[in-house]
């Protein structure tokens, strides 16, 4: 099959189409960045999946369990701003191959562990790897796809964040009560390696803003300047859509890094009695729900909110609004579920919620957030959501759930999600049309020089 050459590109009326591949090809990049979607996850999962196993064996508390979850969520969240720095400035599918193989190596090194701070370290080594790939698959998707499909593509690959936290957890969970907790981590390892050797000769670099510049009626330009960290945050902390973006996305995530981290051991020792042979249908009832539900509502309100944003500017974030409104009562359930059915039926109607407000977190910040800043700002969003999220949620669960209890401490946490709720409010009615008209009023002046 002939592959065309990263120079040899076309523009479409909506993004690039390579030559020889045609106006699809721009869902075909969501199909290839799904994959490594779900590798992303399920490595992660790996540990979820048998925390109990790891916990027994290094002998840790709660606490330290915690710790060893948080692992990932250091390294991730502080190289997450230094990385977007590089994705500006690189070619985006080398970021994306390179980071697939470099954290997939590592997953199998994970393995090898002999001792606490010895996983600690892989694990905080394999976020490292992971932390270049969002902000040049967003970057990707939004050059591949413009303001009529960029939600629904960044939904579509949303999707492989749940099948990978699904299929992390339970193929890990299967296999770590039958084989032990290394193995999960060479399997997917070794196919992560194997999945960027055969997408490094489809993939194909897209020139930055390529969707914005069409738009405003410019063409592509592959030459677009630089910025540098200063001007970035200029930029960055004086659009105050973006900032209340990245201020909610932190709260979300709080919720959400405690259920990626928690929830199985939750549902193991409320419902399964805290038995080794439990881990599977544990870790299955923990995620499923959650994840699957997500899985079908993230496309379809990214679909919702392309059409709605033709109507009007705010439309992006008004859909993750809404999402966090809904998913409250949910997340309260869930701690106080007397059966495993109705944790099962609280989580689906969480993921749900979830899946609505995940459609559009990079979307609603690209709306506002100029192409050749794009990588940065995911990079900060990133920073924010797993370097402080995803590192000080999962230990401060254990601790707090010594005194209140896993079901009490999981309930309050949807008051994370109540204060997320009220930074989109104010982003949506006071700040979201003016940015994002802003920064298409730019893009249409310089389309004019």
């Amino acid at each position: 099959m002939h592959v065309p050459d990263d120079n040899a590109r076309k523009v479409s009326s909506d993004g690039y189409t390579p030559p020889g591949y045609g106006p699809n090809y721009k869902w075909l990049v969501v199909a290839m960045l799904w994959f490594i979607t779900f590798f992303n996850y399920a490595d992660r999962m790996a540990l979820s999946a048998n925390l109990k196993l790891i916990k027994e064996l290094f002998s840790l508390d709660d606490t330290w369990a915690g710790m060893l979850s948080s692992a990932f969520g250091y390294s991730y969240g502080m190289a997450a701003i230094f990385a977007g720095y590089i994705v500006d400035r690189v070619k985006r599918k080398n970021a994306v191959l390179f980071g697939l193989s470099i954290w997939s190596l590592i997953c199998m090194l994970i393995a090898s562990s002999q001792g606490f701070w010895m996983l600690f370290l892989f694990l905080a080594l394999e976020g490292l790897g992971e932390a270049f790939y969002f902000p040049a698959a967003m970057s990707m998707v939004s050059d591949y796809h413009g303001k009529s499909t960029r939600s629904r593509a960044m939904g579509i690959n949303q999707t492989g964040v749940y099948i990978g936290t699904i299929g992390g957890t339970c193929i890990a969970g299967l296999i770590g009560q039958s084989m032990g907790w290394r193995i999960p981590f060479v399997l997917f390892g070794s196919l992560g390696i194997l999945l960027a050797l055969i997408l490094w000769r489809f993939l194909i670099e897209p020139d930055r803003g390529a969707a914005d510049l069409i738009e405003s009626g410019k063409k592509s330009d592959s030459s677009r300047r630089k910025i540098g960290w200063g001007e970035f945050f200029r930029l960055f902390f004086g659009t105050p859509t973006a900032v209340l973006l990245l201020m909610a996305f932190f709260f979300a995530n709080c919720v959400a890094a405690v259920t990626l981290s928690w929830m199985p051991t939750f549902i193991l020792e409320t419902f399964y009695g805290n038995e080794t042979k439990g881990l599977f249908i544990a870790g299955l009832v923990a995620t499923l729900p959650l994840q699957l539900a997500s899985m079908i509502a993230a496309p379809t309100a990214g679909l919702c909110a392309d059409r709605a944003r033709g109507k009007t500017l705010r439309a992006r974030p008004l859909v993750q609004l809404i999402g966090l409104t809904c998913a409250i009562p949910f997340v309260i359930l869930c701690g106080q579920a007397p059966t495993a059915t109705v944790a099962f039926l609280a989580l689906a109607g969480w993921g749900v919620c979830k899946g609505i407000y995940d459609s559009n977190i990079f979307a609603s910040v690209y709306d506002v957030i100029r192409p050749e800043a794009r990588g940065m700002a995911a990079g900060i969003m990133n920073l924010f959501a797993w370097a402080a999220a995803g590192v000080l949620a999962p230990p401060a669960f254990g601790a707090i759930s010594k005194h209140l209890g896993k079901p009490m401490t999981i309930s309050c946490s949807a008051i994370l999600y109540v204060a997320a709720a009220l930074l989109l409010f104010v982003a949506v009615t006071r700040f979201a049309p003016r940015d994002v008209e802003r920064m298409q009023a730019q893009l249409r002046a310089e389309a004019g020089e």
